[in-house]
């Protein structure tokens, strides 16, 4: 039994696609994003837009964070889409992903505590790019080294 609960030996699978979407990608929407600054998704969200990042927060219930207008879905929003970020409960994912699928966006970002295999394998099949149970601020900070805090 000791042997199932090691750790995974190796690399960890994701680093390569969080490098390169961490590189490649401009354009993030912040699914759940907060207008509460104690909150992870306020945190990240305002951390990606120094970390020169294009976001577009998505909640329904908002209408600005800061000087960004806040998008009720990803049909919402006037841009191509290279990551959407997930700040959502597990059991909420698989429709954020059938419309990151719909909008064309290049890969979905379940942040820390977010993971749903079902909806991730259907990202994959669709070709998108996912990331799971990792938070894109501190990947990003780990891969370029910022210590941006906004």
């Amino acid at each position: 039994m000791a042997e199932e609960e090691a750790p995974p030996s190796g690399p960890d699978p994701q680093n390569g696609t969080i490098e390169e979407l961490l590189k490649s990608a401009r354009t993030v929407a912040v699914v759940g994003a907060s207008g509460t600054p104690g909150k992870p998704s306020h945190r990240v969200m305002f951390y990606l837009i120094g970390a020169g990042f294009d976001v577009h927060p998505v909640n329904p219930t908002l209408q600005q964070l800061g000087d960004k207008k806040v998008y009720p879905d990803l049909k919402s929003i006037p841009a191509k889409l290279d990551v959407v970020d997930v700040f959502r409960k597990s059991d909420a994912v698989m429709p954020i992903v059938e419309e990151a699928i719909a909008v064309g966006a290049k890969a979905v970002w379940l942040q820390e505590g977010v993971i749903n295999e079902e909806a991730a394998a259907r990202a994959r099949t669709a070709g998108l790019r996912v990331v799971m149970d990792r938070c894109m601020m501190k990947e990003h900070r780990r891969i370029t080294g910022s210590s941006t805090e906004s």
